[in-house]
């Protein structure tokens, strides 16, 4: 039996290197709380801070709960049924996960709140006010229709692949439609149900835009609050800390509640048959009208008023052009950079593995349990105190992109490179290659179409990113995503569209080819 290979001293350094960097903003929150101990505790200890964690968990269960209400039946209704302009809705009803969810919830003020269109219309009514949308009902809101294509998706998928037989055999048995959608079906959809629903609670306890907007005291709000307007940066690492435990304890709870059951088949799978709507037909294409109503029209109707009612008032859009090129200029520098921080770490997680290799990978997927405000404070802090140098500088900003999305551009280089058969770079390496001409002539062409979906994943996430570039920016440097908060919180409702309209587009046009291009594999499979 071969001795293993020991992996390359150049990659391994630089992997190695990566991984130190990805622990420094948890690391050095840790150190920052431990200096001041005692006012940490006296902060976690408060029953202020108490209600902050309640109120974020409250926030999470019910937005984990709506998404799956709405997206269970979606992705049963646009996947296995006779419903009207069928692959028009999957279509559709993924497009609300290219809007924003601050984007949303600037819509929602912008319509509801105290100065919004709904209000001007009902003045000369008499209608002083409309009820307050601000709080748990307008964050709520805004973060379901913005996260419910969390669930939809894998759900989707799942059903694609369910097993017929196991349905056909429930019902030969006796069971109603209803007993057995939820005694057989439902069960083969728990993974991906699962699935969805981790993303959607994580991304609504690390949301700050949303809960920022709406005036919700969630804890991503108040660390901001208490560095911003206090200066209390002790008690903001203590919340930011607090923040990054309650993350990672839904991460590993959600590995120990997900069970040993086996979802597989064990011979070949039965397509799932088209269902038969019937009667329920027409009151099911309403329920798709009114979703996609609600979770796409009405935002961008919204937007587009406010934006040609800034045009007919002489706004100048100079502002949302500096933006808009801030904005993919340091997308495009982070998207680089996280791909080539990724490639070296995928390289030795499929072609070295090892206890070392294998623990390397681990940390470089941490960013993923990290919100973006617990990392951008850190970098603040830690940048503030040993490295004056790069405090609100790019440099440091893309920094933050790189921790906060390196799992991303990671995942899609290192599920590219485990498909590259090593045989192939072995017969190079016998040719006498080096092991760098080996990567750059045979290994990198090959997983080059994962390394640009990584790439395209970080720079439309990093497009998007809110804490991390209101703390980390140079002063001066207008992202569209900071345009878009500054002018909502400022109630500028018209200077908030464009920016918003150009972010909906530029994120809408990668997930329009991307539900396409599985409506076309799905339409193969079925032939």
């Amino acid at each position: 039996m071969a001795a293993p290979v020991s992996p390359p001293l150049v990659p391994l350094l630089a992997a190695a290197v990566i991984a130190l960097a990805m622990l420094l903003p948890p690391a050095y929150l840790v150190v920052r709380t431990l200096s001041d101990a005692s006012s940490a505790w006296e902060e976690i200890y408060r029953d202020r801070t108490f209600q902050y964690v309640i109120n974020t968990a409250w926030l999470a269960v019910a937005v984990t709960a709506g998404a799956i209400v709405l997206a269970v039946p979606l992705a049963w209704l646009t996947t296995v049924t006779d419903l009207p302009f069928k692959r028009f809705w999957a279509i559709v009803m993924a497009l609300p996960l290219a809007i924003p969810s601050y984007v949303v919830a600037f819509t929602l003020v912008s319509a509801l709140g105290p100065r919004g269109i709904v209000q001007d219309a009902l003045s000369p009514l008499g209608v002083e006010r409309l009820p307050d949308i601000y709080g748990f009902p307008g964050a709520w809101l805004a973060l379901t229709f913005s996260t419910f294509p969390y669930v939809l998706l894998p759900v989707r998928a799942a059903i694609q692949g369910l097993d017929s037989s196991l349905h056909d055999a429930a019902r030969s048995l006796g069971r109603g439609p209803w007993r057995t959608f939820f005694t057989v079906t439902l069960l083969q959809m728990r993974p991906a149900i699962a699935a969805g629903a981790l993303l959607v609670a994580l991304y609504t306890i690390s949301d700050f835009g949303v809960v920022s907007i709406l005036r919700y005291d969630s804890l991503t709000r108040v660390i901001y609050v208490q560095y911003t307007s206090a200066f209390d940066r002790s008690a903001a690492a203590a919340l930011a800390l607090l923040l990054v435990f309650l993350t990672l304890l839904l991460v590993v709870t959600d590995g120990f509640t997900r069970g040993r059951a086996r979802y597989f088949a064990r011979s070949p799978r039965a397509l799932p048959q088209v269902v038969n709507l019937r009667a329920w037909r027409w009151p099911a294409l309403a329920a798709c009208v009114v979703v996609a109503a609600l979770g796409l029209l009405t935002p961008l109707s919204i937007i587009l008023y406010w934006l040609l009612r800034g045009v007919s008032a002489g706004q100048t859009t100079d502002f949302a052009v500096e933006a808009g090129f801030n904005s993919v200029y340091i997308s495009g520098v982070a998207a680089i950079v996280a791909v080539a921080a990724a490639l070296p770490i995928a390289f030795l997680a499929t072609r070295h593995s090892s206890v070392m290799t294998r623990g390397i990978e681990k940390v470089a997927y941490l960013g993923f349990a990290l919100p973006g405000v617990s990392i951008a404070l850190a970098l603040v802090f830690f940048a503030a105190n040993y490295a004056i140098a790069v405090y609100q500088t790019i440099a440091l900003l893309v920094f933050a992109y790189v921790v906060r999305f390196l799992p991303q551009a990671l995942s899609a280089s290192r599920s590219s490179m485990v498909q590259v058969n090593p045989a192939a770079e072995e017969a190079a390496r016998s040719l006498g290659k080096g092991g760098l001409e080996v990567f750059r002539r045979i290994t990198l062409p090959q997983i080059m179409p994962g390394v640009l979906a990584g790439a395209a994943l970080v720079f439309l996430t990093t497009m998007k990113e809110l804490p991390a570039t209101l703390l980390l920016s140079p002063t001066g440097f207008n992202t569209l995503a900071t345009e878009i908060w500054s002018a909502t919180t400022e109630a500028f409702f018209t200077r908030a569209a464009l920016p918003a309209l150009i972010l909906i587009v530029v994120s809408a046009t990668p997930m329009v080819f991307t539900v396409l291009r599985e409506s076309a594999l799905a339409r193969e499979a079925g032939e």
